[in-house]
């Protein structure tokens, strides 16, 4: 009972199609799921490293990249509130990041205190190799699983987050219209 509760809180419908089986899964089952996220997030990193590695960079610059990509001209602040890690941190990821060429900083338009960051050119290429290699990785298995199971990751994925993330990906999702191409295909359509 408190399994099903728990899955209701995380916004998962025990009775719904994708939690059929909700209720019976027992603690191995769900160390076996941990299992598969530790590997994934190793693997899918894995993926960017090698060209982090080469540029002295890490996952933190990484994560710094992706995000700023996706929202050109967010303040430190949203970036820090996304990341999650402390302000010297971000201070030292955002200074590589500068002084390599990557990421530029303005000042806010009406705060001129605000520092408001997007991809130079170079963070603009540096980002799409980056994500040009992790999607090889996705399109495979997105292919390999097939639409419903495309959509169950997606449902799954949604339920780990926490609501603030869930916000993210739903205005993410929104500013995509039905029927748009982002980016080059890496495939047959295999989701939504």
């Amino acid at each position: 009972m408190s399994e099903t509760r728990s899955a209701v809180s995380s916004g998962l419908d025990p009775r719904g199609p994708a939690g059929t089986n909700l209720l019976f899964l027992r603690e191995e089952q769900m160390r076996l799921a941990q299992d598969m996220l530790f590997f994934a997030y190793r693997d899918f990193t894995g993926a960017a490293d090698v060209i982090l590695d080469e540029l002295g960079l890490g996952r933190a610059h990484h994560r710094a990249l992706h995000f700023i990509g996706r929202t050109p001209g967010m303040t430190v602040g949203d970036l820090l509130a996304i990341l999650r890690i402390t302000k010297q941190s971000l201070a030292r990821v955002l200074t590589a990041l500068v002084e390599q060429g990557y990421v530029a900083q303005l000042p806010g338009r009406s705060d001129r205190r605000q520092r408001l960051l997007s991809l130079t050119d170079a963070g603009q290429a540096l980002e799409r190799r980056l994500f040009e290699r992790q999607r090889e990785r996705l399109a495979i298995a997105y292919r390999e699983a097939g639409g419903p199971a495309v959509e169950g990751f997606r449902r799954v994925m949604r339920g780990v987050m926490e609501p603030a993330a869930r916000t993210y990906i739903d205005q993410a999702e929104a500013t995509i219209r039905p029927g748009a191409r982002i980016g080059p295909r890496i495939g047959p359509k295999v989701g939504p």
